[in-house]
């Protein structure tokens, strides 16, 4: 599936942003992963022309600094919890009042925030993550820090040698994409265990995240695990299917 044109909108900070929309139907928001986009995540491996296909109008917006959205290298431009301001103003400058999300990793992460701070989706799907990811996402933060302040220097096929050479596959921003780290937050556990959006929980049986700790703190959730690694299952055709099934 050729990647459809990319629409932009502008965030109440100045910063353009990009989205594609793939189908007509019930609109459905997705949120890529971190150093990700939305044509790598949604588009590349057939989910979004699945999900069209279910009836789904599929919203994919390139998060902040990713994509063909615009990527500051000021550090003004990356407030605290900036991605989730953006994906409910999203939402306000598509006047959408009855809508589904979903989202992989940081996108899955951002999910929840928008839940926490007050967003009202009919149902939510959050692949990828697990409890820490969203209690602990400060700390998280270290990992990629090393890896982009490091550039260059990991042993071929090591877990940061992956991640480099996936920033160079989706020509990632380096210095933005550190700027970012300094906008995640942490999410109180009492918090996540308020939200009351039906939750499908999605993981990888590869993947390490603790996905099932998360769907227990979600009070209205299911788990399903599809094949593959963190970065992996990304690519399977259960992802797309797992997300069409959790939303019918």
């Amino acid at each position: 599936m050729l990647a459809p044109d990319v629409q932009t909108w502008m965030a109440s900070d100045g910063v353009r942003l990009a989205y594609r929309v793939v189908g007509s139907g019930r609109p459905l928001l997705l949120f890529h992963g971190y150093v990700s986009t939305a044509t790598t995540n949604w588009i590349r491996y057939g989910h979004a022309a699945l999900l069209a296909s279910r009836g789904f109008e599929v919203v994919m917006p390139d998060l902040r600094a990713h994509g063909d959205s615009d990527r500051p290298h000021e550090p003004s431009a990356y407030p605290p919890d900036v991605l989730t301001s953006d994906a409910l103003e999203l939402v306000s400058y598509l006047g959408l009042t009855d809508y589904d999300v979903g989202g992989y990793s940081l996108g899955a992460r951002t999910v929840v925030r928008m839940m926490v701070r007050g967003a009202a989706p009919s149902r939510a799907v959050v692949c990828g993550i697990g409890l820490d990811d969203v209690v602990s996402a400060a700390a998280r933060t270290s990992y990629y820090r090393h890896v982009l302040t490091h550039l260059g220097t990991f042993e071929r096929g090591s877990g940061e040698w992956q991640v480099e050479a996936f920033l160079r596959t989706v020509s990632g921003d380096p210095e933005a994409l550190l700027l970012l780290l300094d906008s995640w937050v942490d999410t109180p556990l009492a918090s996540v265990r308020a939200v009351t959006v039906p939750t499908a929980v999605v993981i990888g049986t590869e993947d390490d995240r603790e996905a099932r700790e998360l769907a227990d703190a979600l009070p209205t959730s299911t788990y399903t695990e599809i094949p593959g690694t963190h970065m992996g299952a990304v690519t399977k055709p259960e992802l797309g299917r797992t997300i069409a099934d959790a939303l019918r």
